[in-house]
């Protein structure tokens, strides 16, 4: 009976969850899972390297849009001592063009690796390969993580699709700021720069993402 109470409280925290704080929990389970194997998993010393993280669980290939991919995920950033800012809301679109039907969900995960790609991440808008230097992400503990394309990038960018996880181009996708779901876990407007910079308080639902970033990587 005590089980039985417990499972029904989950369920119902569950249920009670707004769309915004699910993604935070999809975007957490998803960067637990992929770190939890070394050897399919983002290096480790890209991600100590990075300054900030982006992940998009659930991004969209297809399926009825105008444009060949679409998704909602967050952004996070290194503090200036250790840790991780608040999470900042990000909407993913662009890739083909046209009215397109089928295609497939991936989880995307993107490393920002230096001053220049943070100062694209903070902006209004900015395209792969167009305003920042992108390239697929090498993948596990001995992957050769100096190559001319991954020093040079800006973002570094991974998809898990069906259990398979490597590195993916994401040419021609747009990122920018989702300014309703910041509004919708903070209470108020604010935008991805401020929540990037400086120390705004994270949203209770942010707490698991935040701990699995302090895990695995806390400090540069």
């Amino acid at each position: 009976m005590k089980h039985l109470a417990c499972f029904c409280l989950a369920s119902y925290a569950v249920l009670a969850a707004t769309p915004e704080q699910r993604r935070l929990a999809d975007a957490a389970e998803v960067f637990k899972e992929v770190m939890a194997t070394p050897d399919r998993s983002i290096p480790q010393s890209l991600l100590d390297k990075a300054e900030c993280i982006i992940i998009v669980p659930g991004l969209k290939k297809g399926a009825f849009i105008f444009g060949g991919k679409y998704g909602r995920g967050f952004a996070s950033c290194r503090k200036g001592g250790a840790g991780w800012t608040a999470p900042a809301a990000v909407r993913v679109e662009g890739g083909s063009f046209g009215l397109q039907i089928g295609g497939a969900e991936s989880d995307v995960i993107m490393l920002v690796m230096n001053k220049r790609g943070m100062d694209r991440l903070q902006s209004s808008k900015f395209t792969l390969g167009a305003d920042a230097t992108a390239a697929a992400g090498p993948v596990g503990r001995n992957a050769q993580a100096d190559t001319d394309a991954t020093m040079r990038a800006e973002i570094l960018t991974w998809s898990r699709s069906r259990g398979l996880f490597g590195g993916v181009s994401l040419q021609g996708a747009t990122l920018r700021p989702d300014e309703g779901v910041n509004r919708a876990l903070y209470g108020r407007t604010v935008d991805n720069r401020t929540i990037l910079t400086t120390d705004v308080p994270p949203p209770a639902a942010a707490a698991n993402l935040l701990g699995l970033l302090n895990r695995y990587s806390s400090r540069k």
